[in-house]
């Protein structure tokens, strides 16, 4: 029931209508409609309000209900309260106003809009994200949870989690290690600002011709100067190492060209890394999809001591959970948690004992083997779309991954970019990867990412990308 009160001007200078309803009893409806009269600017500043006796009668409620809901906005801010002066409308900011329209200036590109169809690699299918299993090992994480989960968080992660993940990459990775030397992190970007900017590790170091240009950028500004290293049909030339102090690969599957690191090329830089006392980072980025064979193991497995292994959940459950792991050699434990902290800031450690439950349990193994099959199908659909529609385009690199290269003639790639941003088709162009002082032999190609779509709308987004794909060369 809404009740309504109308003040008279020659007893406090003003009108006040209030509506008493909504949630909550009598004191909650008048503080809720006292805040809206002033927010909304009915009851300007300064404005003196009825003595709480006066309102009480008017409005049929207790004395102490209006005296409290006074005292309540006094004590927020909203009305002030002086004795001889009685309570009054406190003085205040402006209300909110819509921003004035900004006219356009001239030559200015339009508002981007979304595209029609998102083939942009990084990103798994947010469609597909176990949302029913993930609930479960949550409600069973926080029921179990001991009380202290509820505190400051331990930097180096959960044990929960660091234990689940020390059976897990053993068994699904090949990786060798302990508890004590996994350290939680909220993914690959912060495992590299942990070892450089918190100067774990120092510059120079080498990366691969074509890689991230985000990770680039971040080493920059940690002041390391990034060496790059040519790559072939057999992954990184490792052999090209120097005096670099570390070496940045992704060996299972080099992103973005999409080959493995040779079984020769992983003992060599092993070597390389004994011989120099130096280390291998391991970006183990989506090591657990493989689709024509079984996965390669870590090349961690090869010397824990010499290699620095990292992963995360981000390709294959989803970047918004913010959860991955560096597996360290012992020497560079307590360096890494000295420059995480104290106290764990990064990663929830609700999300933390859930993910160790979602591994524990047997669904993360399933969702990686349904994620698997569902991945190696838009595989195989774009390879055939492309033998169908565009015979003379070539898939590059292993089946595996989330995403896969298109090999393009020389010096097609800028007009292709362009093609499909003009369809409405975003991807990028392998050109936005490679190292900007690398001495490699220009390569053109399109960079698509299969897994990003939802399942209703991959098939016409690969009708779109072959429309824009350029024609055969006579």
């Amino acid at each position: 029931m809404t009740e309504s009160w109308v003040n008279s001007a020659e007893r406090v200078g003003a009108d006040l209508h209030l509506e008493l309803d909504g949630p909550g009893g009598r004191r909650a409806a008048l503080i809720r409609a006292l805040r809206d009269a002033v927010r909304s600017g009915r009851l300007a500043p300064g404005t003196r309000l009825p003595p709480y006796r006066s309102l009480a009668a008017d409005l049929g409620l207790a004395r102490n209900t209006v005296s409290d809901a006074y005292a309540e906005l006094v004590a927020e801010g909203w009305l002030t309260a002086r004795q001889g002066s009685g309570t009054r409308v406190a003085a205040r900011a402006e209300p909110l106003r819509p921003p004035a329209r900004i006219p356009k200036t001239p030559g200015a590109p339009p508002h981007a809009r979304a595209p029609r169809h998102d083939l942009r690699q990084g990103t798994p299918d947010a469609s597909s994200f176990p949302r029913s299993a993930w609930a479960t090992s949550y409600r069973r994480a926080l029921q179990k949870a001991p009380n202290q989960v509820f505190g400051p968080g331990d930097p180096a992660g959960r044990t929960e989690l660091r234990e689940a993940l020390t059976e897990y990459l053993a068994r699904a990775r090949g990786v060798r290690t302990e508890p004590g030397r996994i350290v939680v992190c909220s993914g690959f970007a912060h495992a590299l600002r942990l070892l450089f900017g918190g100067r774990v590790l120092r510059g120079p170091l080498a990366v691969e011709a074509y890689g991230l240009g985000f990770h680039r950028g971040l080493l920059a500004e940690a002041g390391v100067r990034t060496v790059p290293l040519p790559l072939d049909e057999h992954g990184a030339r490792v052999e090209r190492l120097g005096r670099e102090r570390a070496v940045l690969l992704t060996p299972a599957h080099q992103f973005p060209t999409g080959g493995p690191l040779h079984p020769m090329r992983r003992a060599a830089v092993i070597d390389w890394a004994r011989a120099r006392d130096g280390v291998i980072i391991e970006d183990d980025y989506d090591g657990e999809f493989r689709y024509d064979r079984k996965p390669v193991g870590a090349l961690q497995g090869l010397d824990p001591e010499r290699v620095i292994h990292i992963g995360s959940v981000s390709k294959s459950l989803s970047p918004a959970l913010r959860l991955g792991w560096m597996v360290l050699p012992q020497r560079y434990v307590a360096g890494v948690l000295d420059a995480k902290g104290e106290r764990e800031a990064w990663a929830s450690a609700l999300d933390q004992l859930s993910l160790a439950d979602f591994i524990v349990s047997g669904a993360y193994d399933r969702h990686v083997r349904r994620m698997r099959q569902r991945y190696r199908v838009r595989r195989d659909r774009l390879v055939a779309a492309l033998a169908d529609q565009a015979p003379h385009i070539e898939v590059a690199g292993i089946a595996a991954g989330l995403h896969a290269v298109l090999r393009l003639p020389p010096g097609t790639e800028p007009s292709a970019v362009e093609a499909a941003t003009g369809q409405g088709v975003a991807l990028d162009g392998l050109a936005a990867f490679r190292h900007p002082e690398t001495d490699m032999a220009v390569r053109d190609g399109l960079v698509v990412g299969y897994a990003t779509p939802a399942e209703h709308a991959y098939a016409a987004a690969l009708e779109a990308l072959c429309a824009t794909l350029p024609p055969r060369r006579p």
